[in-house]
């Protein structure tokens, strides 16, 4: 991540921090309990341990606080997501809302290089976790 900051922040750090992971991720959330591809696939009423995980996860990666590993050890992300059945139509309804949570970070917190890099890495993870062709 160095290439995307000009100083020695973080990525965590030179997007906001907290907040702005926060801000993501409580608004893909919200767009999730609402959708009828991906709310079926949360098997939990309330989405509310689901989105500290995820919180957790993208501040550790993004060099932020290592509370994930330190709770849940070593993110396996295919191997958490294995259980589900993930396709084409999944992984475009998760980005849809991701793309949505992400466009509501204005461009002074997200600049265009720091956004780019998010949204690079979240089609990466995206495709990634996709384990069925229909």
């Amino acid at each position: 991540m160095d290439a995307v900051t000009d100083d020695s922040r973080s990525f965590y750090d030179a997007v906001g921090g907290a907040e702005t992971f926060r801000r993501i991720v409580g608004r893909f959330y919200e767009l999730v309990r609402d959708d009828e591809i991906l709310r079926p696939l949360y098997p939990e009423e309330d989405l509310a341990a689901a989105e500290v995980r995820l919180l957790m996860f993208l501040e550790q990666y993004w060099g932020g606080p290592r509370t994930y590993s330190d709770q849940r050890g070593h993110p396996r992300l295919r191997m958490r997501h294995a259980p589900f059945r993930i396709g084409f139509l999944e992984r475009d309804a998760w980005l849809r809302c991701m793309h949505t949570a992400v466009a509501e970070i204005d461009s002074q917190t997200l600049d265009d290089a720091h956004r780019k890099a998010l949204l690079d890495y979240l089609e990466m993870a995206a495709q990634s976790m996709v384990n069925s062709t229909f």
